[in-house]
């Protein structure tokens, strides 16, 4: 029972096994917090910054599309988690011989083949994403520092911060005929000061970090799908012993 234990444990992909939690908790924090972060910006900017609804209607629409990508990234990375744990195990399994003579088809290796391509595009494509993902931080961080500005002035009694603005159509989120369009003063103190705001700035941290997260593991899989193509491979290959 022991060797039969043993056995089993040598057969374990850990480093695709890793990628796999790794992988799962990344792509549930962008998922979720994004999700949850993208409501709350919309909420805030039709209570302060656009009391027209026509102003930022192309915003809701896009956010809204943004929601339902999510869930497809969700559904998505949760199969392909899966199934290149699967092959992880077939790969590893197949390479340490731990069910007799090494035996692998050309069909094996293309599959193996086609998983090193596709993780390596969704790699960079979440390198995209994991950039993208840091705008809104960029943007509720500047309007955080800004509210911070005026309540060290209003502490220090140094000056009025009623001429400290934020505009947020210089980001291009709405268009610059929409009113109010900026903040300034004790209006933008309120705003920071609201649970959507604090909410939605953290949230949007974690979502970026849950994307950084899926990055690394992303390349980690690159590493263990292209070391066991390699393998396999080389050990389907005539001439491998000689070789090596």
């Amino acid at each position: 029972c022991f060797e039969c234990c043993i056995k089993c444990l040598g057969g374990v992909p850990y480093a695709s096994l890793v990628a796999t939690i790794l992988c799962f908790s990344g792509v549930a924090l962008f998922c979720g917090c994004g999700h949850v972060a993208l409501t709350g910006t919309v909420s805030i900017l039709e209570q302060h910054f656009s009391t027209n609804s026509s102003d930022h209607a192309l915003l809701s629409e896009v956010i809204q599309l943004m929601q339902y990508v999510i869930y497809g990234i969700a559904s998505f990375f949760f199969l392909y988690g899966i199934i290149l744990l699967a092959e992880g195990f077939y790969t590893t399994s197949a390479v340490k011989e731990l069910h007799g003579e090494f035996k692998t088809t050309a069909c094996g290796r293309c599959i193996s083949g086609m998983f090193v391509f596709l993780t390596y595009v969704l790699g960079v494509a979440w390198l995209g994403v994991f950039g993208f993902s840091a705008v809104p931080v960029f943007m509720f961080y500047n309007i955080w520092s800004t509210c911070e500005v005026i309540k060290s002035l209003q502490t220090n009694m140094t000056a009025s911060g009623d001429q400290i603005c934020v505009d947020v159509r210089q980001y291009g989120i709405i268009p610059w005929n929409a009113v109010p369009g900026r903040a300034c003063g004790p209006i933008l103190e309120n705003i920071c000061n609201t649970n959507e705001f604090y909410m939605s700035y953290h949230l949007f941290i974690v979502a970026c970090a849950g994307a950084g997260a899926t990055v690394i593991a992303l390349l980690i899989y690159m590493m263990a799908t292209t070391y066991n193509y390699a393998v396999l491979k080389f050990k389907s290959r005539e001439d491998c012993c000689t070789k090596f």
